[in-house]
């Protein structure tokens, strides 16, 4: 992949085969996001874990102290006082069938995260397929199954992220803008890699913590040395 001159610049500056520690790293990605629109600085965790068994999975979601400085469109999935809590806790789109039957008939996603009552779950287990794939399937595990819809909003507003292995057993999470300046994000990198130690799975053995990576969202990634969390 050929990439441009502010790119391959950038990548001048960084040392490949060394670990930075998170201070330097976040330096070194806000100096290289050089685009002209604020880009969103990603963090990329390889862990030791087998994602093909169960009971190796890594997922949950935290609340990142400074958000992440994007604003997150929510669609409530709720009736009666359930849905109504929902319109006055700060929802998007709130509804029931309704928002189901657009979903499945004109394809329709012009929302981040999907919040469910438990109750809503069968019908929303009909478009499964078509909101497991794009991410937005609510789960308990993610807090986005919940009775407490105030609090889950509150939550996803504030800046509330979810964290999911992929196929090969790296953790791709947004961890805030270039913007945010090194200490900002350095605390969220921190909650959330205290997040992600946290859910550990028994199972795992050897070495948890593989790699870890950050990137702006034009820039080249930078190795964060890892036992530094």
């Amino acid at each position: 992949m050929k990439h441009g001159k502010k790119y391959q610049d950038s990548a001048k500056l960084i040392d490949h085969l060394n670990q930075y520690d998170p201070e330097q790293a976040t330096e070194l990605v806000i100096s290289t996001g050089k685009a002209k629109f604020d880009e969103t600085v990603e963090a990329h965790i390889r862990l030791g874990v087998d994602p093909r068994h169960a009971d190796q999975q890594v997922r949950g979601a935290v609340v990142l102290p400074h958000g992440t400085g994007r604003t997150i469109r929510v669609l409530v999935i709720a009736k009666g006082a359930k849905a109504d809590e929902a319109r006055a806790a700060g929802a998007d789109y709130v509804g029931d069938q309704d928002m189901i039957t657009k979903i499945q008939q004109e394809n329709w996603f012009d929302f981040d995260v999907c919040v469910a009552t438990p109750d809503m779950m069968g019908l929303i287990g009909r478009i499964g397929r078509i909101l497991g794939p794009k991410g937005l399937m609510p789960n308990p595990k993610s807090g986005t199954v919940t009775m407490d819809v105030t609090k889950a909003i509150t939550d996803i507003k504030a800046g509330k992220v979810e964290y999911r292995l992929d196929k090969t057993a790296i953790i791709h999470c947004p961890i805030g803008k270039v913007s945010f300046g090194t200490q900002k994000l350095q605390e969220n990198l921190q909650t959330l890699m205290e997040a992600i130690n946290k859910a550990k799975p028994a199972a795992a053995k050897g070495t948890y913590i593989r790699s870890l990576y950050l990137s702006s969202t034009m820039g080249p990634s930078v190795r964060v040395n890892p036992l530094k969390f």
